[in-house]
């Protein structure tokens, strides 16, 4: 199972599990079959519209546009979409560059360019054995980007936090804490658990001044940031379960 490190704003490594040949063919073919659905309903609005005015004109415009969304597609949604088309979006997976930023316009260009060698060319063969084999799943227009697709999701989740069993009669310290997120306690998790080893204090001050800010509560002035942090954590999990039950 491939990774990829994204840094946080908080200087944070997170792992994120690289998209696999499956997820890629996938999306490509919701792509494809959304095409589907907007050739079927072009045509029903192509046979009204040319009833009505009789022109061949109208065909030929409405064949442009088809053509046009269909080449521009991939493009034009990875740029404004923070690289996720239709498909993408619906298997969980988007493009990123390898330094684990957002790609930059040269970068989304390149790779929608050699969809031409990836796709057109080699009638798809091209991306499908480059992802294969290639060390982080990438097709040749991902190589020469510097890109490749992750699952967006991080590796770690709410399920592998360990949390200590609070008493039923446990009284949470924060209460705002129940504002927070799993994704928020997972990212907390993965703060606490790089400091264990790296040591880097101010990891875990810019987190608690965060989640200070964020949840627009004040930290006691005998608790320190890592106690701050873990009571957020067992508050929060304490919270949950209750509302469960």
């Amino acid at each position: 199972m491939q990774t990829i490190k994204i840094t946080t704003s908080q200087n944070i490594d997170i792992d994120y599990e690289v998209a696999g040949v499956g997820e890629r063919t996938l999306a490509r073919l919701l792509d494809l079959a959304l095409f589907v659905v907007i050739y079927i309903l072009g045509l029903i609005v192509a046979i009204f519209v040319g009833s009505k005015i009789g022109s061949a004109s109208t065909y030929l415009v409405l064949i442009i546009i088809y053509a046009g969304l269909f080449v521009f597609y991939d493009l034009i949604c990875e740029i404004f979409t923070n690289g996720q088309s239709f498909g993408k979006r619906i298997m969980k997976i988007k493009v990123i560059s390898l330094d684990g930023k957002r790609p930059s316009f040269g970068q989304y260009l390149l790779r929608w360019l050699f969809r031409i060698v990836d796709f057109t060319l080699s009638m798809q063969v091209c991306a499908l054995l480059c992802a294969a084999v290639s060390e982080k799943q990438q097709r040749v227009g991902d190589m020469v980007a510097g890109t490749t697709l992750i699952k967006t999701h991080p590796r770690t989740s709410i399920k592998s936090i360990a949390f200590a069993p609070s008493a039923d009669n446990y009284e949470p310290v924060f209460k705002q804490a129940s504002l927070l997120t799993d994704r928020d306690i997972v990212l907390i998790r993965d703060v606490i658990n790089t400091y264990y080893k790296t040591r880097n204090e101010m990891i875990v001050y810019n987190m608690a001044d965060r989640i200070e800010k964020h949840l627009s509560i004040t930290m006691p002035e005998k608790m320190s940031n890592m106690q701050f942090l873990q009571t957020i954590i067992k508050d929060y999990s304490h919270i949950a379960v209750q509302t469960d039950i």
